[in-house]
């Protein structure tokens, strides 16, 4: 299967650079599977296409002041380091932007009353660096929101890029399809009978890169740390064997239930699925741990009933994840539609739910 087939273009016109305001009122473009039928509609008419029992399930990481500014100790050249992941009290996985950046190599923060040093390269940019002292509690005045790349216009308020239920540090990005959704929205959805269920899956930079080999099967997918509790596990199995809708709000969300009813359900020996509902679907089970599942088309969905998404980018894992959802053609005919309708892209553009 080859990268190519999921290239599509964009003009830069259709990339949102900010969100709408009020967040539910950007546009949704509601996708049936089945017959291919699209509707368009404004995301908080969701209310009208959820049924009760519906469960949706939220990934509440909280995007981190991961963006720090950084000077070389021995030179003075200014460098940005670019936080990814937390490995211990101390130690990061981090893109450095610079010249010169080798093992050994010491930087300095906030006029030098913070150190750290680089450890290893990783590639790509990518190193893990170890500072002098834990930062978590000190990144709010050290660093800034990251914003992915062709989001140029600058932000104004902060939490814009973080979903109003965001609870758990440690993303470099935001789950962006929980963005358009407000404290009202899901009050009224709780009142129609949707049961809300959160996992925690912190993003990695890789999540919004287009992949750069031919062959999807030559890429490597990046791991991600991800958890869903017992508490969540129970209410997504409870509508699983109620025969009600699992609807993940995002890619992230969709990833970690995907591999949760995989950390348990399968039978080394046989291949088979071993913990089922009456109805023969796969359970979830609660798991906390590192993920690398990498869902391309032809994979074998267990959990996921329906997705509410954004649009994403060209030849991203993203897409060919709702790729894997929807089909290729399906997803592709949907987008260029959605430019027909002057839908906007990306991170603070308009949403799908594909049922």
């Amino acid at each position: 299967m080859k990268v190519s087939e999921f290239d599509y273009d964009l003009p830069p016109e259709f990339i949102a650079q900010s969100p709408a305001s009020p967040r539910d009122s950007s546009r949704l473009l509601h996708l049936d599977r089945a017959t291919g039928r699209i509707g368009h509609f404004r995301f908080n008419d969701i209310v009208r296409l959820l049924n009760p029992k519906d469960v949706l399930v939220m990934n509440n990481t909280r995007v981190i002041p991961a963006r720090l500014a950084a000077r070389k100790a021995a030179t003075g050249g200014v460098v940005e380091i670019l936080l990814l992941r937390r490995l211990t009290a101390t130690r990061w996985k981090a893109l450095i932007r610079g010249r010169n950046i080798r093992e050994g190599l010491r930087l300095e923060l906030d006029k030098g009353s913070i150190s750290c040093k680089c450890i290893g390269g990783l590639g790509r940019g990518q190193h893990v660096i170890e500072f002098d002292r834990a930062i978590d509690e000190r990144l709010r005045g050290l660093g800034d929101i990251p914003l992915p790349p062709y989001i140029q216009k600058t932000l104004d308020e902060s939490e814009k890029y973080q979903t109003v239920y965001s609870a758990v540090d440690g993303s470099a990005a935001a789950p962006t399809a929980g963005l358009h959704f407000t404290p009202e929205l899901m009050a009224d959805l709780q009142d129609l009978g949707v049961k809300l269920a959160y996992c925690t899956l912190h993003i990695g930079l890789d999540t919004f890169q287009p992949v750069a080999v031919d062959d999807v099967s030559d890429h490597v997918i990046h791991s991600e740390f991800a958890t869903l509790d017992a508490e969540a596990a129970g209410i997504v199995n409870g509508a699983i064997a109620s025969g009600h809708r699992v609807i993940a709000v995002g890619t992230t969300s969709a990833r970690t239930l995907e591999s949760a009813a995989r950390s348990r359900n399968r039978d080394d020996n046989t291949g088979q699925d071993q913990f089922l509902s009456d109805s023969g679907k796969c359970l979830v089970a609660p798991m906390s741990g590192d993920t690398d599942l990498f869902i391309v088309p032809g994979f074998n969905w267990r959990i996921v009933d329906a997705m509410i998404t954004n649009f994403h980018l060209p030849r991203s894992t993203l897409l060919m994840m709702l790729s894997a959802f929807a089909g290729r053609e399906t997803i592709l005919d949907a987008y260029e539609i959605a430019k027909e309708e002057a839908y906007r892209f990306y991170s603070f553009g308009d949403a799908m739910f594909v049922t």
